[in-house]
């Protein structure tokens, strides 16, 4: 009679599963030799439990399918967590196979005890123990249905005397595929939207994440309103594309041409989009939102309607209804706004003079450089700031990121789940200096697993984005300096490609190399620790906030802070042109 393990490596294959991410522990032994007797799954063995966590959720964005990751009990359920917060906010499913301790032992306060269920509680859709081995075959199977239909992460505990006991009660195991919904509007709710856009003057759509998959209506209803579309991070893969109506992004990783386009406007039409900065929304325009989700509507500003509904078909039914638009005035005008902000931020990307390079520029070089169905993935911090603004998208390309939970060290973690999902597709991660130090151990895992990923590090020295907003609040930047080693020295001795550039004129070659090398590379690019990300809107008291950082700054005896930072981004900005 097989083992329970065996059976849970039967449902894991019938869910469709082609690989699972781990670290191997004495408490999840049962289960990693169960996999390796089968021979079917891959494991992709890392060094810390975080990173498979990370690399499921990348996974399972990209493919849209449920990714599995496996952790043993006590620490090593801990080190899952974080990387689970972040595949629940993102909204992707994950199903977490979590060992525990002896059932006989529970309670007793024993070697690594924690307490599991509570622990996953609040970054999963379903969290349930298999106290029996007769039980674990459905809580598993019901484990993959819920993530997949919630769009999740769904944890099963075992303890590890679970996972050796003989199968009881078995079942064979049912195929998991997901069942999707058309969600439309009701009729007289679709009429009331009408009304609304028919009666506007000047219409602007935000769209989101939820736009995936509705390109083409998406653009439809812009031609038909005469509409300019602003975007989110989230939704940047899916809407920026050969899109005629988009005036790139708003909030704190955006700029001036999106935020404008939302002040103007007398209606806003929200699609898919969850964009949490209700400082960046307008204030005299009526809203109306459109999400799957009943509950998002209204979450982040006031609305005038809100329509529960799948944003493609919501839109063929839509915009039929609609008057279609002949005044373009407004959508000229911000598209006029639009190719003035993408200029100026162009002209920021430039190679510059010698020393420390402008990180637009190597963001810019990257994007050019890289192949047509790239996968890329950014660090949050001033990573995300450059790959928002200059990674271009093209329909093929995909960009995946800690865009809703906003964890460090994101990146490489991410990268390792695209690679291993797609081996024939060149990923690049573009990573910080201290999200990379963060987890610089599954560097190796690259090597080991034999993932040709692409490592950009941008090395300031720095947590720059964070002393970026010390500087706006009018605090002396403290304890936000970095030691660094040179990470492709590190790369070098892990045997992998690795080159450091300091000047302007190496970064095209190094880029290329990088890229042509058959397996993985680090290119770690010394860039500017004083660059300034200006958002599309500066407060008064951010302006305030500035002028406060200066002052105190230079009655703290460190003057030359102010001075590199004019440096930088004033008369070596005139030096570029």
């Amino acid at each position: 009679m097989p083992s329970t393990a065996e059976v849970m490596i039967e449902t894991v294959k019938a869910a469709g599963v082609k690989r699972v991410y781990g670290l191997p522990g004495d408490s999840l032994n049962a289960f990693t030799d169960a996999l390796r007797k089968d021979g079917t799954l891959e494991w992709v063995h890392v060094r810390h439990e975080e990173v498979a966590a990370l690399a499921a959720a990348a996974e399972a964005h990209l493919t849209d399918e449920v990714a599995v990751v496996a952790a043993s009990c006590g620490p090593g359920n801990l080190h899952l967590i974080n990387g689970l917060y972040d595949a629940q906010r993102s909204r992707v499913p994950v199903v977490a196979i979590a060992s525990h301790i002896p059932s006989s032992e529970i309670g007793s306060g024993y070697f690594q005890e924690t307490h599991p269920q509570q622990l996953f509680q609040e970054c999963s859709v379903y969290c349930e123990m298999a106290g029996t081995p007769e039980q674990l075959p459905r809580i598993l199977e019901i484990a993959f249905r819920t993530a997949v239909a919630e769009r999740g992460v769904a944890v099963v505990v075992v303890p590890s005397d679970v996972m050796l006991a003989e199968a009881s009660g078995r079942r064979p195991p049912s195929t998991i595929q997901a069942s999707r919904a058309v969600v439309v509007p009701a009729h007289t709710d679709l009429l009331r939207a009408v009304a609304l856009l028919d009666a506007a003057e000047r219409v602007t759509i935000l769209a989101g994440a939820g736009c995936a998959g509705a390109h083409g209506e998406l653009v439809g209803v812009a031609e038909v309103l005469k509409a300019p579309i602003v975007h989110t991070m989230r939704g940047k893969e899916y809407v920026e594309h050969d899109n005629p109506y988009d005036v790139g992004m708003t909030g704190l990783l955006g700029f001036s041409s999106g935020y404008r386009a939302m002040e103007a406007c007398d209606v806003l039409l929200m699609l898919g989009t969850d964009f949490p900065y209700p400082q960046f929304f307008p204030e005299h325009a009526a809203v109306i939102q459109v999400d799957v989700r009943g509950a998002q509507l209204g979450k982040r500003t006031p609305i005038d309607l809100g329509l529960v509904g799948d944003v493609g078909e919501t839109l063929r039914v839509l915009t039929p209804l609609l008057d279609p638009r002949s005044d373009d005035g407004h959508l000229m005008k911000m598209l006029a706004h639009y190719a003035r902000s993408r200029k100026e931020l162009d002209e920021l990307a430039g190679p510059g003079g010698d020393g420390p390079l402008h990180p637009q520029y190597v963001a810019r070089t990257v994007s050019e450089m890289a192949g047509a169905d790239a996968v890329f993935t950014c660090d949050v911090g001033t990573p995300v700031i450059w790959a928002a603004r200059y990674l271009e998208m093209n329909g093929q390309r995909s960009i995946v990121g800690s865009f809703t939970h906003g964890t460090m060290a994101n990146a490489l973690g991410h990268a390792i789940g695209a690679q291993a999902a797609y081996p024939g597709r060149q990923v690049v991660a573009l990573c910080g200096d201290g999200g990379l130090s963060m987890l610089l151990g599954d560097l190796i895992t690259l090597v080991q697993q034999e993932l040709p990923v692409k490592i950009v590090v941008l090395n300031n020295a720095s947590l720059a984005f964070v002393e970026l907003e010390m500087k706006a609040a009018g605090i002396v930047n403290f304890g936000t300096g970095l030691t660094n080693p040179s990470f492709a020295a590190i790369a070098r001795a892990m045997g992998m490609h690795g080159e450091r550039v300091d000047q302007p004129n190496r970064l095209p070659h190094a880029i290329s190399e990088a890229f042509e090398a058959p397996g993985p590379a680090v290119v770690e690019v010394m860039v500017a620790r004083q660059e300034l990300a200006i958002p599309p809107t500066v407060t008064a008291s951010q302006a305030k906030g500035f002028t406060l950082y200066a002052l105190r700054t230079v009655l703290s005896g460190r003057g030359d802070e102010v001075v590199d930072l004019a440096r930088t981004n004033v008369f070596g900005r005139r030096r570029d042109r």
